[in-house]
C-alpha cells in the first residue's frame, strides 16, 4: 500500500483503499462495498463506495505501479505475457459494456460483461497486470448510453485482439521484454495480431482452430488436414508443464508454414495420449526455437486460467456491483493488487528454505486465510448488530421505492 500511496491526492481516499483491499482478501462468502466496509469496521458503506466512484485517484496509475511491483518480485528471466478473456454474468442493461454474449464463465451465449486481461508469468509465479473492458458496438454507437456510464465521448470500438495489443504494447513501453506470448484462438485467428508482433519481433504460440489455412509448398491446407499427414514417427512425448496432479504429457508434432519473410513459423500440434483429441498453435520466432520450447510457452497458456480462478476466490474479482465505467476499473485493479500481494507472498516462501519435508509450501489460499486471521481485528456485538439495522433500513427504503415505481408506472 506505500506503493500506490502517492496515487491518492487525500489520506481519506488512500486509508479507504487500505481497508478495500484487506477486505477482499479476507474470506467472506459474499464481496461488496457493503460486507467490505463491515469487515473494516466502517459505519456504512458510503466510503467505499465513494473511493470507487468519485474519489480522486488513477487506476490506471495503480495499475502501473502493480505491475513494477509484480515484476520486481517474480523476476525477468523466462518471461511469458499471456491473455486471455474472462466474463461476469449480469442482470439488466445499464451495467457498462453488458450484452447478450458469449461467455466462458457460463459456456454459453448470456447477458453479461466481458474483459481481456494480461498476465505476466513467470517460473517463480503468475499474476494479472493489466485490464480493458471490452466496450461492445451497441455501445459504442450509443453516444447516450456510454455518457449515462461515465465512458469518454472520444472511446472507439476495439476488437479483443486490438486490446490485447494494447496492452503488450503498455508492458513492453513500461521496459518489460517478454521472451513469448501466448492466448487462445480468438488472438491466434486473427491475422492483424499476428502481423503486429511480428513486426515488432515478439516471438509467440497462439493457438489456432483446426480449421486455420496453413500455408506450404504445396498450397493451404486446413490445420487439422495438415496434422493427418504428419508421420507417426515425427511425434515426441513431452510435457506441457507440471499441473495438480503431476507433469501433464501430450503428444506433440511440428510442421513448418511457408513463409518468405524473416523469421521462422511452425504449426505445433498436439495430441491427448489418452483421447487423441488435437489442439493447434501457430509459432512465430525470430530466430530457430527447439520443440521442447514451444511445448513450454504453449503450456504456460493455463496459468492465466489459474490467475483467473485464485483471483475471483480469494480477492472477489468478479463480484464488483458497479455499473459505471470508473467504478469497473477501481474495483478491479485494487482486486489485481490484492492478488498480486498473494502471488508475490507465495513465490517468496519457498526463498525461506523453512519447508519441512512433510509440508507442501505455503499457497495463496493458505496465505490468504493466515494473513486474514493474523490481521483481522474482532468487531464488537454493538459493531455487528448496528450493522443489521442499518441493512434492515436500507433495505425497506428500497422496498418502499420499488413499490412507489410500481405503482407509478401501473397508473
Amino acid at each position: 500500500m506505500d506503493r500506490i500511496a502517492s496515487r491518492f491526492r487525500r489520506v481519506e481516499p488512500r486509508r479507504h483503499a487500505r481497508g478495500f483491499v484487506l477486505g477482499l482478501m479476507a474470506g467472506l462468502p459474499r464481496k461488496n462495498c457493503w460486507t467490505l466496509a463491515e469487515h473494516v469496521g466502517q459505519p456504512s458503506p458510503d466510503r467505499l463506495q465513494h473511493l470507487l466512484a468519485r474519489a480522486k485517484w488513477e487506476a490506471d496509475a495503480v495499475r502501473d505501479d502493480l505491475r513494477d511491483f509484480v515484476v520486481g518480485h517474480l523476476g525477468g528471466d523466462d518471461v511469458v505475457l499471456v491473455v486471455d478473456e474472462t466474463g461476469d454474468l449480469k442482470k439488466g442493461s445499464h451495467t457498462v459494456g453488458v450484452q447478450r454474449q458469449y461467455t466462458g464463465t457460463a459456456g454459453r451465449i448470456e447477458n453479461g460483461q466481458v474483459a481481456v486481461y494480461l498476465a505476466y508469468s513467470t517460473p517463480h509465479g503468475h499474476a494479472a497486470v493489466d485490464r480493458e473492458l471490452c466496450v461492445p458496438r451497441s455501445w459504442t454507437d450509443d453516444p447516450d448510453r456510454c455518457r449515462a456510464a461515465g465512458i469518454a465521448e472520444d472511446h472507439r470500438f476495439a476488437a479483443k485482439p486490438q486490446l490485447a495489443l494494447r496492452m503488450i504494447n503498455r508492458a513492453k513501453a513500461a521496459g518489460i521484454s517478454p521472451g513469448w506470448v501466448t492466448a487462445d484462438e480468438i488472438y491466434g485467428g486473427n491475422p492483424a495480431l499476428r502481423h503486429s508482433l511480428e513486426q515488432c519481433g515478439q516471438a509467440y504460440v497462439l493457438a489456432v482452430a483446426c480449421d486455420h489455412q496453413i500455408s506450404t509448398r504445396a498450397g493451404k491446407i486446413r490445420a487439422d488436414r495438415l496434422a493427418q499427414k504428419i508421420p507417426k514417427r515425427a511425434w515426441q512425448k513431452l510435457s506441457a508443464g507440471a499441473g495438480a496432479k503431476g507433469h501433464r504429457h501430450y503428444d506433440w508434432a511440428l510442421a513448418v508454414i511457408a513463409d518468405d519473410r524473416p523469421g521462422h513459423r511452425h504449426l505445433l500440434i498436439r495430441r491427448n495420449r489418452r483421447t487423441g483429441e488435437l489442439a493447434y498453435y501457430r509459432c512465430y520466432s525470430t530466430g530457430k526455437a527447439p520443440l521442447s520450447t514451444l511445448v513450454r510457452v504453449a503450456g504456460r497458456r493455463w496459468t492465466i486460467e489459474e490467475t483467473f480462478q485464485s483471483s475471483k476466490t480469494l480477492a472477489g474479482l468478479d463480484e464488483h456491483q458497479v455499473r459505471r465505467w470508473t467504478s469497473w476499473h477501481r474495483w478491479v485493479t485494487l482486486a489485481m493488487l490484492a492478488h498480486a500481494f498473494l502471488t508475490v507472498a507465495t513465490a517468496a516462501e519457498p526463498a525461506t528454505g523453512q519447508n519441512p519435508d512433510d509440508l507442501i509450501p505455503l499457497t495463496r489460499n493458505e496465505i490468504q486465510h493466515l494473513f486474514t486471521t493474523l490481521t483481522a481485528k474482532p468487531h464488537t456485538a454493538e459493531h455487528r448488530l448496528r450493522w443489521s439495522l442499518w441493512r434492515r433500513r436500507h433495505q425497506a427504503t428500497a422496498r418502499t421505492c420499488h413499490y412507489e415505481r410500481q405503482a407509478t408506472r401501473a397508473t
